[in-house]
């Protein structure tokens, strides 16, 4: 699945999953078919959905940005809650209901209410996600930089590039330079867990912002790190580079 399909799909089906919610708890309507109130309900929320796609940007990043959150769910809110109460009328009107016009402001109301409350999760949710990446680089970064406190003073500040094994030694692939340390392969990768990158040969871990180019020799393929040291990679490993966007 693409990964456009996906943000279509995902909330398509919290749209069919609260609708469907919306059915069978009978808000509003008992006395008709299921079906009917689940159309009913769904039509409402995609008329809602759609108009946050605009709205909730409109007032979030654009004209009221500045303002502080409460107001700006508020406000986002009471605009949203216009094309779902004037559905949920037209809803009304198509069953055969009755609608007063003294029954409008309430009824604007109850749907501002769940409107408010939709607005500040999805807005919650959309901030924890769009965080979530920032958060992991961060990891990723202190965690490099525990495996690099083992190295001279020197090279503590560089980019790693990649680790390779000689013996019992690691040679540590830096943008100040190589250095030897004590150590296994095994337990650097497992000290870099978590960081964006990857094991491409048995003896090799290569950190995907250390390739600069890629080459193959004899058939087989070579990332070529800043510094123009190749790492090879073996068939074990090769689908993983691959799918890296490395091969």
């Amino acid at each position: 699945m693409t990964e456009r399909l996906k943000q279509f799909v995902r909330p398509a089906a919290v749209l069919v999953g609260l609708a469907a919610l919306f059915t069978w708890f009978g808000v509003y309507d008992v006395s008709s078919h299921p079906v009917l109130r689940f159309v009913m309900w769904l039509v409402t929320m995609s008329v809602g959905g759609l108009s946050a796609i605009w709205i909730i940007p409109a007032v979030f990043e654009w004209r009221f940005a500045q303002q502080n959150f409460i107001v700006r769910v508020a406000l986002a809110a009471a605009l949203i809650a216009l094309p779902v109460t004037a559905s949920l009328i037209a809803f009304f009107l198509v069953l055969g209901a009755r609608v007063s016009l003294g029954a409008l402001p309430m009824q604007y109301l109850y749907v501002y209410a769940v409107c408010a409350v939709m607005v500040t999760g999805g807005v919650i949710v959309s901030r924890a996600q769009a965080a979530a990446p920032l958060l992991k680089a961060a990891e990723a970064q202190d965690v490099v930089a525990r495996f690099m406190q083992q190295l001279p003073v020197k090279y503590r500040s560089a980019n790693l590039w990649a680790v390779s094994s000689e013996d019992h030694y690691l040679r540590v692939h830096t943008s100040l330079g190589e250095e030897l340390i004590l150590m296994r392969l095994a337990d650097a990768i497992a000290d870099l867990g978590g960081t964006d990158g990857l094991q491409t040969h048995r003896s090799w871990w290569v950190a995907k912002d250390g390739v600069a180019d890629t080459r193959r020799e004899g058939g087989k393929l070579l990332l070529v790190l800043q510094s123009g040291k190749a790492a090879p990679v073996s068939r074990t490993y090769a689908s993983a580079v691959k799918q890296a966007g490395l091969g």
